[in-house]
């Protein structure tokens, strides 16, 4: 009778805050959600010598964050230390980070997620962005590698997120973005047959987009929005269904004009 008792008290508790919720992004969905301010903030930047990474910076600079910019491109970092001062940003710190060995990273600044929570979970104050992508929502023909990374990034993001929540950290902020082939020179070749549904997406418009989703505290970024719709299909399809989808999008030849460039920065 007792453990009754609790179950129906749950559910009832389940229901009551689930219909809140609901509301609450409804009503967003109409008004405009408030912008927090970032003035002051520290904005620390990956990759931030070239792409995506400098039209953040710039971003952030606009809105008087303070800049801590890391890309093993020493000019390239520099340039856009150069730029961001330019663009407004009174406080701007470039390192020379290869981010893709841990070494180098305790190195720059002895600082990972590992060393950024601690600090975040004492002052109850940090927004956690992850750079994840399209191909870290499904599998790609030819591309298993860099899906395999951004499936990781998207959960090990996911869980961290989670992490805060049952420890009632409201204070640290998650935003995961989940973006389509940014026209960076990155995917050089790769093409759409749907533009309309899945463009090519410019860098401008991504940058925009997530710097959209920190201010509004959204977790989840979707670019273009279609990818939503997509993952709700992946979830509920049949399998077979879902292969025909992806090939009617041309998923399967995405890659097949991919031009390889070995980079060296």
């Amino acid at each position: 009778m007792a453990s009754n008792l609790k179950f129906a008290k749950e559910l009832i508790t389940f229901l009551g805050k689930s219909v809140i919720a609901l509301l609450e992004t409804m009503i967003f969905t109409f008004i405009p959600r408030p912008r927090k301010n970032v003035a002051g903030e520290i904005v620390l930047i990956t990759g931030a010598g070239r792409g995506l990474g400098r039209l953040l910076a710039l971003r952030f600079a606009h809105l008087g964050s303070v800049l801590v910019l890391w890309d093993i491109n020493k000019e390239g970092n520099e340039e856009t230390c150069r730029m961001a001062r330019e663009a407004g940003a009174t406080r701007v710190y470039a390192y020379t980070c290869d981010c893709s060995q841990k070494e180098e990273i305790y190195r720059v600044a002895e600082q990972t997620y590992k060393c950024f929570l601690p600090a975040m979970i004492a002052n109850d104050h940090g927004h956690l962005v992850c750079i994840s992508s399209s191909a870290g929502l499904v599998g790609v023909n030819k591309l298993a590698d860099y899906c395999a990374s951004k499936f990781a990034a998207y959960g090990f993001a996911e869980s961290v997120f989670t992490e805060t929540i049952v420890q009632k950290l409201t204070g640290i902020k998650t935003t995961i973005v989940c973006p389509f082939f940014i026209n960076t020179g990155m995917f050089e070749g790769c093409s759409t047959v749907r533009p309309f549904l899945l463009p090519i997406l410019e860098p401008e418009y991504v940058a925009e987009k997530i710097v959209d989703a920190i201010l509004k505290e959204k977790v989840y970024l979707y670019v273009p929005r279609f990818l939503y719709f997509s993952m709700v299909l992946k979830s509920i399809l049949p399998v077979k269904v879902a292969l025909l989808l992806c090939d009617f999008m041309g998923i399967f030849n995405i890659m097949d004009g991919f031009v390889f460039k070995n980079k060296k920065h």
